[in-house]
């Protein structure tokens, strides 16, 4: 079986964590616990277009805010 994560054919959802954090995620897969879904089910070049117009920084909120 291969990897559902890196699967270009699957059908995949982008989650954001609450430090404004992106992952891909199969959409078969349960979302995990401090997760929530950002994009809905869609294309893997979808999602992963999604997630380059919206995670520039890839730092977590929490150090952004210290950081100014």
């Amino acid at each position: 079986m291969s990897n559902p994560f890196e699967d270009d054919e699957g059908v995949h959802l982008v989650l954001v964590n609450g430090e404004g954090q992106y992952s891909l995620w199969p959409s078969a897969n349960a979302v995990p616990a401090g997760w929530s879904v950002a994009h809905d089910a869609d294309t893997r070049a979808n999602c992963l277009a999604y997630v380059t117009a919206h995670w520039s920084d890839m730092r977590p909120a929490s150090l952004r805010e210290v950081a100014g």
